[in-house]
């Protein structure tokens, strides 16, 4: 299977107000949100992407916006990317939220929480894993194992998406940090994902894309393996 580049939208208007915005229609980014965006463009240079695949929700369409100018690519809106429906949290204060019950439920139990009036976090897990996972094989099928394509989401969804990917139940997903414009790297094969990176934010990218395989294989030309390296990878 191809390549995929977890990015989370930069930072938005809302990241810091002290207020759970969620699905909250026109929220975009600040300036340093759009400074992240284009700096993705210089960042991003040297990796060859086949397609990019975004959350509907404003932030995310503009963090993308000068990546798809420069390189000349559509933004395929992907509802199973969105932010989490957080119901009759949106838009309340985090100050008022923690001492909800719920609460410390998303906190050491998030399997578990569902925000009233909106949907659960198994729920959203579910929702986005299935949704990268099928735009995985349809770039797979379309343009070959070496593709690299990018999604962009938000912090919840990617950490969700990166537990999958690390055998991770979501109970720990909360141990994973995404940051504003972070990058995270994995790559599905036929019999698990591999994590190249988590939650970077300015390491140099030109080596996530595969090599082309140097010789056919048993199983077949152009097959990337799906067995891990034992004793550990040489690097790229």
């Amino acid at each position: 299977m191809s390549t995929v580049i977890l990015l989370r939208h930069g930072k938005s208007t809302a990241n810091g107000s002290g207020v759970l915005a969620g699905r909250t229609p026109k929220v975009g980014l600040d300036d340093t949100g759009r400074a992240q965006a284009a700096a993705l463009v210089e960042r991003l240079a040297p990796v060859p992407l086949a397609e990019l695949v975004v959350s509907p929700m404003l932030r995310c369409r503009q963090t993308v916006a000068k990546l798809a100018e420069a390189r000349g690519l559509d933004k395929v809106k992907e509802p199973g990317l969105s932010e989490v429906d957080y119901g009759e949290w949106t838009g309340r204060a985090l100050k008022d939220l923690v001492k909800e019950p719920l609460w410390r439920v998303v906190q050491a139990h998030p399997s578990a929480a569902v925000f009233p009036g909106g949907e659960g976090l198994a729920e959203m897990q579910a929702r986005s894993v299935a949704a990268v996972r099928a735009h995985d094989a349809r770039i797979t099928e379309k343009y070959g194992e070496n593709a690299v394509w990018l999604l962009c989401s938000h912090g919840d969804v990617i950490k969700a998406i990166l537990a999958d990917a690390l055998g991770q139940h979501l109970d720990s997903f909360q141990r994973i940090v995404v940051d504003p414009a972070s990058v995270s790297v994995v790559r599905y094969t036929e019999t698990r994902p591999f994590v190249l990176r988590v939650n970077d934010n300015g390491g140099d990218l030109a080596g996530i894309a595969p090599p082309p395989p140097k010789a056919k294989t048993k199983r077949g030309k152009g097959k990337q393996s799906s067995d891990a390296v034992v004793g550990g990878t040489t690097g790229a």
